[in-house]
């Protein structure tokens, strides 16, 4: 009788848990996969796509300090990163290309590098170009676009 009753048990215990896991597993199969930005492959992502007047300027190690700066200034724009969000679901965070260039640039200047305005441009182009196509960053809204 206990063997029946263990049995019993057992058998509920599995479809419980074949029944969550299955309806766990169509869910997150529903769901597009949440993008993940690897600084490694971005640099040479990036410096693949970058102009070649500029890739012939720029090593790895520079694209991967722009990166980085570019990174730090959309993290001090609360943007999320890997995971973390500290904006509110569905808070618009826009960040303009200048301000942006201006941000490298300063980074670079109090560090001792002398990138120009055209290389800078052209990695946080083709950053840009790299959260898109990893699925990380879209076109600009309408609403989010300014009048000028």
């Amino acid at each position: 009788m206990v063997v029946v009753i263990a049995a019993v048990a057992l058998a509920a215990v599995f479809a419980i848990a074949a029944v969550a896991i299955g309806r766990e597993s169509t869910r997150l199969a529903a769901e597009p996969p949440r993008p993940v930005f690897d600084l490694d492959e971005a640099v040479d992502w990036v410096a693949g796509e970058i102009p070649f007047d500029v890739a012939a300027v720029l090593s790895h190690d520079d694209v991967r300090q722009i990166l980085q700066w570019s990174l730090a200034h959309l993290r001090s724009r609360a943007l999320s990163g890997n995971g973390s969000d500290p904006a509110a679901v569905g808070d618009s965070v826009v960040v303009g290309e200048e301000e942006s260039v201006e941000y490298v640039l300063d980074r670079a200047r109090a560090a001792g590098s002398d990138y120009s305005r055209a290389q800078v441009k052209a990695v946080l182009d083709a950053q840009l170009a790299y959260l898109q196509a990893i699925g990380a960053a879209g076109p600009a809204s309408p609403e989010d676009v300014v009048d000028e």
